[in-house]
């Protein structure tokens, strides 16, 4: 493994822009007008923590804390579930869409796992796989609606994996590191992606299955976040206010300060990291910028949408124009 150059600004291009979901333009309805351009807070049906968001084709959800999933319409932010998969009120955690944006995949607490149908409105119950009841913390989606390859980040340091849309008995799990919890999962094709646990490693897999360690060396923080767009195009955010980024030969180290990030998305050379403290950092060719928000609660997700969209603690949810 390369040693980790630390550096204050990204030194190396990224390759094709990932593809975004959700692109249909929205109504302002529910900002308020802490900025005339730029970030904005938005009002929303709970004051549960929301830990993630997506993009669909119907538009942007979040999913937080006692199984709540709030929607982004014309008309502002509503709830578009309570309770969760299985209506005990398990908390979400992570969240993801298929290829084709039609159903939106979460997990959390006790071995919680939806799946929802942004079209019909009808919910999927997939939970406790195998019996399964821990906590899972993310999930990754490949493949259309009802073909989906899913993988699911477990607090118990496995990698649970459906090759048949979660079907009963489909589950398979793997240890890919030293048990410690695996936080954030990406997928960049049907059976590729990678994955950051609590022990400070990146892993790797083009097969869905086995797992291999990519780094990092001497990272000293714990990673929260990560985006998989390809083999040598990995970004991982983390503790300390640190953002790695893999070419394919080593990790480029950024530090933008002492926030733990708990999210990171990047296409190009345009990204985003958010987290503690309401902090955001946008990526651009000089580096990573510190924006202001109206918000000092903790960021735990972003969606580069229309609008850009981050949530965090107390059902706060700030808005890109």
């Amino acid at each position: 493994m390369s040693d980790v150059p630390e550096l204050t600004r990204r030194t190396v291009l990224k390759g094709t822009a990932a593809s975004l979901l959700g692109t249909a333009a929205f109504a302002a309805t529910g900002a308020a007008a802490d900025n005339e351009a730029g970030w904005t807070t938005a009002e929303t049906p709970t004051g549960n923590a929301l830990y993630d968001v997506e993009a669909t084709n119907g538009g942007v959800y979040a999913v937080g804390g006692g199984g709540v999933v709030v929607h982004r319409t014309d008309e502002g932010w509503t709830k578009a579930l309570d309770g969760g998969p299985t209506g005990n009120g398990n908390s979400l955690y992570g969240a993801d869409v298929t290829d084709d944006g039609s159903r939106l995949w979460f997990v959390g607490s006790s071995g919680a796992i939806g799946e929802y149908d942004v079209e019909s409105g009808v919910l999927y119950d997939h939970s406790a796989p195998n019996d399964v009841t821990n906590n899972f913390n993310d999930v990754a989606v490949t493949g259309e609606a009802d073909e989906a390859n899913v993988y699911v980040a477990g607090d118990s340091g496995k990698i649970y994996s459906s090759f048949e849309n979660g079907a009963t008995g489909t589950w398979d799990d793997v240890t890919p590191g030293s048990g410690s919890a695996v936080n954030a999962i990406d997928f960049y094709g049907d059976r590729a992606g990678h994955a950051v646990d609590g022990n400070q490693t990146v892993f790797v897999t083009d097969d869905g299955s086995s797992w291999d360690e990519l780094g990092i060396a001497d990272a000293n923080h714990n990673f929260y976040g990560v985006d998989s767009d390809a083999a040598d195009d990995v970004t991982v955010s983390g503790g300390g206010g640190t953002v790695y980024a893999w070419n394919g030969s080593q990790w480029v180290r950024s530090d933008t300060g002492d926030a733990s990030l708990r999210d990171v998305e990047v296409a190009g050379d345009d990204g985003l990291t958010v987290g503690g403290g309401g902090a955001v950092f946008r990526l651009a060719t000089d580096g990573w910028t510190q924006e202001g928000t109206p918000t000092g609660a903790n960021l735990k997700a972003v969606v580069r949408a229309d609008p850009t969209v981050a949530v965090g603690a107390g059902g706060t949810v700030v808005e890109y124009r």
